[in-house]
């Protein structure tokens, strides 16, 4: 009550025991049912069944999913979310990834989750790991552990946003590296932020193959529209 939540989609205050204000609940972004099988992103061609990119590439992870259509709303809502401060909107995004893609999830039959590291040096200016946050709210809606330490970051690569899919292929060379945890023969559910090109998931989703992952996903907030 002294420190009223803020929604994570206007930021405005919500009623005490709300995550999300009632304006903005019916008009949250989400992608629809017209996505790509692979990868998840929404389909402006409904008749397809994959994206462009998962048509030409051949990705390292098995299957993936994004909940909200990245642009707009959703886009604001993740920039406050990461680069100002509004840790508390996770527990909002990860009660609705649970909500709208726990299907998904179940299906995947995941033993643990793993979120997407950041370097050392947006950690320290940030102050958190955003994926990380995200991870931890799914773990308490599904029961399932979020292992913080299984990869570590160790490049800090510079910002991607408008790099083709081979030059962040190119970044991401030897960024991500497995830390102690054991992920043999188990199945992981990467968690992320934003999916893009699917470079961040296939870097991680390579170094957990490598030390015997069973099986890849990955579920992230946002995705962009694709061809």
């Amino acid at each position: 009550m002294i420190f009223p939540r803020r929604c994570p989609f206007c930021d405005g205050l919500v009623s005490y025991g709300e995550l999300i204000c009632r304006q903005c609940r019916r008009r949250i972004p989400y992608i629809g049912k017209d996505y790509c099988l692979k990868c998840g992103k929404p389909l402006a061609d409904k008749g397809k069944e994959y994206c462009k990119d998962c048509s030409n590439t051949e990705h390292i992870f098995t299957r993936g999913r994004s909940l909200y259509v990245y642009g707009g709303r959703a886009r604001e809502s993740i920039s406050r979310f990461k680069f100002h401060g509004r840790r508390e909107y996770a527990d909002y995004y990860g009660r609705d990834i649970a909500a709208h893609l726990g299907s998904f999830i179940k299906k995947c039959h995941p033993d643990i989750l793993i979120p997407v590291p950041v370097s050392r040096e947006k950690l320290r200016k940030r102050g958190y790991n955003q994926a990380e946050l995200i991870a931890d709210s799914i773990s308490d809606c599904i029961n399932v552990p979020t292992i913080k330490t299984a990869v570590v970051r160790v490049k800090n690569t510079p910002p991607m946003k408008d790099l083709t899919r081979i030059q962040r292929m190119k970044n991401l060379e030897g960024a991500f590296k497995i830390n102690v945890h054991d992920v043999k023969c188990r199945n992981v559910l990467i968690v992320d932020d934003i999916y893009t090109t699917g470079s961040t998931i296939d870097a991680v989703a390579s170094e957990l193959k490598k030390a015997g992952a069973k099986e890849v996903f990955f579920v992230t907030l946002a995705s962009g529209l694709s061809a």
